[in-house]
């Protein structure tokens, strides 16, 4: 996913919701403030309450892998991760590039008590009460294809639905950025948007940089248990895992083995 890419996918995602009328806007938004009324967040809660927190992916496909597992079933997968012992998950939702949908999202809701996250491009306040009406408990938000206000509009509506709010960084600017609105729950992607490789010297870079109260979500790369021990003495709490995952052939046990739990 490059620069180039993700501007491009951010500006088609404002064009799409700048057709929706007020009318659709303000239904969605009185569905998801009735769906979590009587709730709390809880994504950010279940990332600090183990010693390592995996946010195990639903992913199909990405511009950079290409299909990873175009036929996968969100239900069976969902329950493998819930089972492998995931701390929560996170679903694309995003269709042309990922093959996601929310629909995918309703599903998993349904098939697991684990918190999600609806990982797509957030441009909109719309966007983020679709994520709570269809299951979520978090939405991300990536500075690096959005303003501060625009950023700032997206925390205020996760925050008015009872979401949290992952905030995406890529580089030293975007974590001042992010610690300047005021995030809490930060994602340190180590994709290089410039290169498309992937670094995990990037989590270990910029973790001194963030706020000493935020809790650290490393992102990309993740492949062993040896990368995730080196990125919990940096104080990194939890981890963003897909493609490792829905390449292996057996999740539950590949979850366990980041884990530490190989042996059980």
């Amino acid at each position: 996913m490059s620069a180039e890419f993700l501007e491009q996918v951010m500006n088609a995602q404002r064009h799409r919701l700048a057709d929706i009328g007020e009318a659709e806007r303000e239904r969605v938004r009185e569905l998801a403030l009735a769906a979590r009324r009587k709730r709390e967040p809880r994504f950010a809660q279940a990332l600090t309450a183990r010693p390592t927190a995996i946010i195990a992916e639903f992913k199909r496909r990405s511009p950079s892998a290409g299909i990873i597992q175009g036929a996968a079933d969100p239900v069976a997968v969902a329950k493998l991760y819930t089972e492998g012992g995931a701390a929560a998950m996170s679903v694309l939702t995003e269709p042309e590039h990922f093959h996601g949908s929310l629909a995918d999202l309703s599903a998993i809701s349904l098939a697991t008590t684990l918190p999600l996250l609806r990982k797509d491009f957030m441009v909109d306040r719309h966007q983020v009460f679709e994520a709570a009406v269809h299951g979520a408990e978090a939405i991300l938000i990536i500075v690096a294809g959005l303003t501060d206000a625009e950023a700032l509009k997206l925390m205020d509506a996760a925050h008015a639905a009872k979401l949290d709010a992952l905030v995406e960084v890529h580089t030293a600017e975007e974590m001042r950025r992010a610690t300047a609105i005021g995030a809490t729950l930060i994602g340190v992607n180590n994709r290089n948007l410039k290169t498309l490789t992937t670094d995990i010297e990037t989590s270990l870079q910029l973790a001194p940089l963030a706020p000493p109260t935020a809790t650290l979500v490393s992102e990309s790369g993740l492949r062993t248990r040896e990368d995730i021990t080196r990125l919990q003495s940096a104080g990194y709490r939890a981890f963003l895992i897909g493609e490792t995952l829905m390449r292996s052939g057996l999740p539950m046990a590949t979850l366990r083995e980041l884990q530490g739990e190989a042996a059980l």
